[in-house]
């Protein structure tokens, strides 16, 4: 299929891409094809952020957008930070010594998923083609190896490779430019990061998981618009791991959103991120507001917390790299979705300076969206909040939280220096041999609850005679490498119970995959210390299915 313009990922940066660059078509009075292409089995689908979202790029790509129906209706009434210094205790943040980019004045709860799905309404309505359901597996080349386009993976392949009965091969989408948009470590991303070395001049990229449920809870535990922020437990001691935090958000129809980012550059290979967020649940400043309601989803997901330091070069020949596959999460605001949104209508608009000429040809460097960037609000925005990350870090939990406040509230954000973070998270876990076992109590089945029963409410699931989609390059490494030295850490810091090791008797241990259970958060990809395993896209449509997230 020729297209004019591919993105990969329908998420807040992809749709974005291909409204801006509708309309100034329609501006130009210039007809050009723009194909995005989903993995999820609905747009939406593979979609989870907090959310408390910033308005200015919605402002800016539709000023109408609240006559025009855009679920964002739910306005930040109240803003509480917290630090919880153990199980128990809290101490609440008077307003003055909040950092400036946690104050959400102005801002709106919304889902995410629901939002992307406004905007794909949108950009259909323009005269972009969507096509849910399409997982790009590949990236294709010219002979003189800039990017052609993208190929979607086979479907009806069974898992030794051989096709089936139902076998479909994946199309080919060659386009005059190709835009990844595939959200935090996308696959396709990473390939294209590695081959053109876009990243030989920035920090190693940063990574947290963020986890997250939805509850349904009675009318006097419901406070419309109140936005809860914590720092500190259950992330400390023995479990302690740099710049994370929870969130606790009132949306409307009585359900609440909470969730924990655990910085994935923590050290203790005996911490496990999903059973760090149970025990953040039953912390009295949360268990308030959720004790007698009823979860409803439950997800994960991994963010990039480099920021600006860890930015690579966006642009290669023949296509762009935007929003969280290039790391543009303003990680200090907690926030991604108004910049990925910005990141992708600069694209749009780079595109359209090449876009108005009659001979542009498929394979060029748009070197112009570099620039654009340089220039633009969203680069002044990230350099504000640059040492966000290598601050806690290198100062830890007291030292990055003071820099961060003397950065923005005494500063304004012109902080003099900058600080760098050379050491990727992979690289962080120390041997177990160093390390306290930290035991995680069982589930109440109440409050807390067991991986299994969370992934049940992701609605995940996969075609089980597949080849699996994530891939060891050695598979031996799991148990000869990483279990005598890191007690193997995949069966904890994954939070959806895919990896195990299992006791083979008189035959040792075996390391068991369980593919079925992915949510696609990507932290195995990111985590293990061997960098062993590598997370490839899965048959369309595969994986989890959020409502609402």
């Amino acid at each position: 299929m020729e297209v004019d313009v591919v993105i990969v990922g329908a998420g807040p940066a992809g749709l974005s891409t291909a409204c801006r660059l509708l309309q100034l078509a329609r501006e130009a009075e210039k007809e050009l094809s723009v194909c995005v292409l989903e993995k999820g089995a609905e747009v939406g689908a593979h979609i989870l952020s907090g959310a408390v979202l910033e308005t200015t790029a919605l402002d800016e790509l539709f000023p109408d957008w609240k006559e025009k129906g855009a679920p964002v209706k739910t306005a930040v009434e109240s803003d509480d930070v917290y630090y919880l210094p153990g199980p128990e205790k809290a101490i609440r943040f008077p307003d003055l010594l909040v950092p400036k980019p946690m104050r959400n004045h102005g801002n709106y709860i919304i889902s995410l998923g629901n939002l992307c799905g406004w905007l794909a309404e949108q950009a259909t309505e323009l005269g972009a083609e969507i096509f849910p359901g399409f997982a790009a597996a590949e990236v294709l080349y010219h002979e003189n190896g800039s990017v052609k386009g993208v190929a979607t993976g086979d479907m009806g392949v069974n898992a030794k490779g051989e096709k089936k009965d139902a076998f479909e091969p994946g199309f080919e989408f060659h386009a005059k430019y190709t835009i990844l948009a595939e959200g935090c470590r996308g696959h396709l991303g990473k390939e294209i990061i590695e081959r053109f070395e876009l990243d030989k001049d920035s920090d190693p990229q940063h990574y947290g998981i963020g986890l997250k449920e939805v509850w349904e809870v009675p009318d006097e535990l419901h406070k419309e618009g109140l936005v809860v922020h914590t720092a500190g437990y259950p992330t400390t001691g023995d479990s302690y791991a740099g710049s994370s935090g929870g969130f606790l958000y009132h949306a409307e129809n009585n359900q609440i959103s909470l969730g924990l980012i655990v910085d994935l550059g923590y050290t203790n290979p005996y911490l496990s991120p999903y059973d760090e967020f149970q025990k953040f649940k039953q912390h009295p400043v949360i268990k308030q507001y959720i004790k007698g309601g009823k979860r409803i989803s439950y997800g994960a997901r991994a963010l990039n917390k480099g920021g600006l330091n860890s930015l690579p070069k966006m642009s290669f020949p023949g296509g762009l790299l935007i929003g969280c596959d290039a790391g543009t999460l303003n990680a200090a605001k907690i926030k991604g979705n108004h910049t990925a949104m910005r990141s992708g209508m600069l694209a749009a608009e780079a595109m359209m300076t090449k876009l108005t000429q009659d001979d542009v040809e498929s394979g060029q460097d748009l070197t112009v969206y570099g620039e654009m960037i340089r220039k633009s609000g969203l680069y002044t925005e990230l350099h504000k909040t640059r040492n966000f990350s290598a601050g806690f870090h290198k100062f830890g939990f007291w030292g990055g939280s003071s820099l961060t406040f003397i950065e923005h509230n005494i500063f304004g954000g012109h902080f003099p220096l900058t600080f760098h973070d050379k050491t990727p998270d992979h690289a962080q876990l120390k041997p177990a041999s160093q390390a306290r076992k930290i035991d995680y109590p069982k589930p109440d089945g109440e409050i807390t609850f067991d991986k299994l029963s969370s992934v049940f409410l992701s609605n995940t699931n996969h075609e089980e005679d597949q080849p699996c989609h994530l891939q060891l390059k050695d598979a031996s490494i799991p148990i000869e490498h990483n279990l005598p030295i890191y007690d193997e850490p995949a069966q904890r810091y994954c939070p959806a119970g895919v990896y195990e090791v299992l006791d083979e008797g008189e035959d040792g241990k075996r390391f068991q995959i369980n593919a079925q259970n992915c949510v696609h958060c990507k932290t195995c990809d990111i985590k293990d210390p061997a960098q062993n395993i590598r997370w490839v896209v899965p048959e369309g449509a595969g994986g989890p299915n959020y409502p609402g997230m």
